[in-house]
């Protein structure tokens, strides 16, 4: 299994004012591909931070973090939104999609980022919304869909680009338990069609034993379940 992402010695130290507030103390990880992993944790343990840092999003006060062999901290700000671009997904408990815009349009969204010819990222994202079971669903804004078809749209987003690594963060905090499942099912169907590494933090224990692995965040530091077969 090739190695996708990973972080070593990662550590994250937030100041306020004369107060300094540790959160993440020498975390190591390594995620391959098609590889599913759920960080789990009490609220406030670090768990969007840790995303944020694998992601790219934030700096780590310490230690470093590995996209398919490139150490984050060493390339430009350009090169690192590259390759968030190319090689990562993101979904989040709220899905972020563009109001203004229907349910093709903001799949595609990241195709016109990259500069892809109109027609050809919206035959992209027309195919991955068919996959996900929205291809009814095309010209609709966010504000017509019911929060489970948003949230798929979201997936569809960040799967369009097929990226080597999905990072998600809580994706059914929102949803009602058929609507979470639903969720859930498609992002693992999805990404071990495509060999896609698939990392979340979620509060639900019951996706998360679904997962390959099972993490611990807990003061500062993550421990591992034995792996779910």
């Amino acid at each position: 299994m090739s190695k996708v992402i990973s972080c070593a010695g990662l550590t994250k130290v937030f100041h306020q004012g004369d107060v300094t507030v540790p959160v993440l103390s020498g975390i190591a990880l390594e995620v391959g591909a098609g590889e599913t992993a759920a960080i789990v944790g009490a609220s406030g343990s670090g768990k969007s931070t840790l995303l944020h840092l694998l992601g790219g999003l934030d700096q780590p006060s310490d230690g470093k973090v590995m996209l398919l062999g490139q150490d984050l901290a060493q390339v430009s700000e350009a090169e690192r939104g590259r390759l968030r671009n190319q090689s990562l997904g993101f979904v989040y408990q709220f899905h972020h999609l563009l109001a203004e815009f229907s349910a093709l349009e903001n799949v595609a969204m990241p195709l016109f980022i990259r500069r892809m010819a109109k027609n050809e990222a919206l035959a992209k994202a027309t195919a991955v919304l068919q996959h996900v079971g929205l291809g009814h669903r095309l010209t609709h804004r966010p504000g017509a869909l019911s929060g489970g078809e948003r949230q798929r749209v979201a997936v569809a987003r960040a799967l369009v680009t097929q990226p080597a690594c999905l990072l998600v963060d809580e994706p059914t905090g929102n949803l009602d338990r058929a609507s979470a499942d639903a969720v859930f099912d498609l992002l693992l169907d999805l990404c071990g069609q495509n060999g896609t590494a698939l990392v979340m933090v979620t509060h639900d224990a019951s996706l998360a034993v679904r997962a390959n692995r099972v993490l611990h965040l807990e003061d500062g530091r993550l421990s591992e379940s034995a792996a779910v077969q």
